[in-house]
């Protein structure tokens, strides 16, 4: 398996206090979005854990995957902007 390495961090807010956790890779994304995600299982959400799961299997572009983060962190309203 690969790390797939996002070509720049993704930053998200996570936990009830909101701590700013800069996402690398795809690996680090798929234990946010397992673990901390606040609407987990939207359409948005479990699209970007595929997305995450088919780079680190090299089925895709890392940042592919990033992308699709983004999609979901921008709707839970977790996305740092």
């Amino acid at each position: 398996m690969y790390e797939a390495w996002f070509s720049r961090p993704v930053p998200v807010a996570t936990g009830i206090f909101g701590e700013i956790s800069n996402l690398s890779n795809a690996n680090q994304a798929i234990d946010v979005l397992t673990k901390q995600w606040r609407h987990a299982r939207s359409p948005k959400h479990l699209a970007a854990l595929r997305a995450c799961r088919q780079a680190m299997n090299g089925g895709i572009a890392a940042d592919v995957a990033r992308e699709a983060l983004v999609d979901a962190a921008r709707e839970a309203h977790m996305l740092v902007e």
